[in-house]
C-alpha cells in the first residue's frame, strides 16, 4: 500500500521562477502557473527520489470528477500524474486537452 505524506508548502518554480503558495486543502505537488512539476517523491510526499528532474506538463485525463496532468520526466523520461488543482492556470489545462 502507498504512503502519502502531507506536505503543502511554498517554493519556487523552477521552470517559471514564479512563487507558488500551498493550497491548503491538499498537498501542493505542482506549479499553478505554469503546470510543472519536479520529480522529487517515490510514494507521495517522501521526497525520497534521487531523480529531481523537471517533470514537463505533456497531457491531461479524465480521473473521478477532475482531471490529472500527465507529465515526463524531463531527466530520467518517467511518466508521471498529478491531480490538477483548483487553482491550476486553465488556459494551459486547455491547451493539454488538445494534445493527441
Amino acid at each position: 500500500m502507498k504512503k502519502f505524506n502531507m506536505i503543502d508548502e511554498p517554493f519556487i518554480c523552477e521552470h517559471c521562477k514564479n512563487e507558488v503558495k500551498p493550497l491548503l486543502y491538499s498537498a501542493r505537488d505542482h506549479c499553478n502557473y505554469c503546470l510543472y512539476s519536479k520529480h522529487v517523491d517515490i510514494n507521495p510526499g517522501d521526497r525520497s527520489n534521487t531523480c529531481q528532474g523537471l517533470l514537463k506538463p505533456i497531457g491531461i485525463e479524465k480521473f473521478k470528477n477532475t482531471y490529472k496532468i500527465i507529465y515526463k520526466c524531463q531527466k530520467c523520461k518517467m511518466i508521471h500524474k498529478n491531480i490538477m488543482a483548483i487553482d491550476d492556470n486553465f488556459d494551459i489545462i486547455i491547451e493539454l486537452s488538445k494534445i493527441d
